[in-house]
């Protein structure tokens, strides 16, 4: 294999091409150092942690195609993917998710101690979320802890410790994980019953969406709580009320469960996530 077709696997296995799990796992990241800092982010921490992100969720999603491997094949959406086709080995993408682990990790090295435990707490529930498809009625809550970690992380590097406020963004992460992935797991449903796997889109079966709803409803019930803790403005409070009209337009996508309108709805959650983070930071920028 060429080195330009090595790369372009390489690509595809950590999905570069497609950057929504980059930006799903980036706004929660974003919030924390935003409302840590109190609007004044420290640059050289702030862009440690950007670049984490892309570095982990990249190693994610490998770890993550090497756990489903032999499932892949059998879903229509995935059976695509370089792992899946026989384009790359199994240890070439294990040593490749490694290094990008390694990478990240010294990246927070000039962090604190507590950063660095926090990030080993991290690395674990990446490396762990593929597997618990297989036995846990909904990995996707699972997921949202692990896509939300960067929140406790950005707090113990500012603060050295991790206060309430940072729980109940990780908390409320946790909700919104749940939310975008059963729409996102609402695509794949019927192969997922056919192959044997566990996720919120079955367990919620016809109550799919009316779950969806009040994952968003909890979502933004506990982000206005921090917006109390904290006495944020009303700009803060605009966002919210962006981020739910958003999530209303989402429930109107999904409304009739087809596939395509359900991955449209997953894929708009950026938008959720940004409007959220917008009136975070207009809510500094004002005051």
């Amino acid at each position: 294999m060429k080195l330009a077709e090595r790369l372009s696997v390489y690509e595809r296995l950590m999905r570069l091409d497609k950057p929504i799990g980059i930006l799903l796992l980036l706004w929660p990241t974003l919030w924390a150092q935003w409302l840590a800092t109190r609007g004044q982010p420290i640059w050289p921490v702030l862009w440690i942690f950007i670049l984490g992100v892309v570095l982990m969720r990249s190693a994610g999603c490998i770890v993550n195609d090497y756990a489903d491997r032999n499932f892949d094949p059998q879903v229509a959406r995935t059976r695509n993917r370089p792992l899946a086709a026989g384009e790359i080995s199994a240890k070439e993408a294990l040593l490749l998710a490694a290094g990008l682990s390694v990478l990240a990790f010294l990246l927070i090295l000039p962090l604190n101690k507590l950063v660095w435990e926090l990030a080993l707490v991290a690395l674990f529930l990446a490396a762990s979320y593929p597997y618990t498809k297989r036995f846990f009625a909904l990995p996707q809550a699972y997921l949202g802890i692990a896509f939300g970690f960067g929140i406790p992380m950005s707090y113990a590097a500012v603060w050295e410790t991790v206060p309430k406020e940072a729980w109940l963004l990780l908390a409320a992460n946790i909700f919104w994980a749940v939310a975008y992935d059963t729409e996102y797991a609402m695509v794949d449903r019927a192969d997922d019953l056919k192959i044997g796997i566990k996720t919120a889109a079955i367990t919620f079966g016809r109550f799919d969406i009316a779950a969806v709803a009040l994952c968003y409803a909890a979502t933004l019930g506990l982000l206005a709580w921090v917006g109390r803790m904290l006495t944020l403005g009303w700009p803060y409070y605009l966002g919210l009320g962006a981020a739910l009209l958003i999530a209303l337009y989402h429930l109107r996508l999904i409304r009739e469960r087809e596939p395509a309108a359900c991955f449209k709805a997953f894929l708009h959650n950026t938008w959720f996530g940004a409007a959220v983070f917008a009136g975070m930071a207009a809510n500094f920028l004002i005051r």
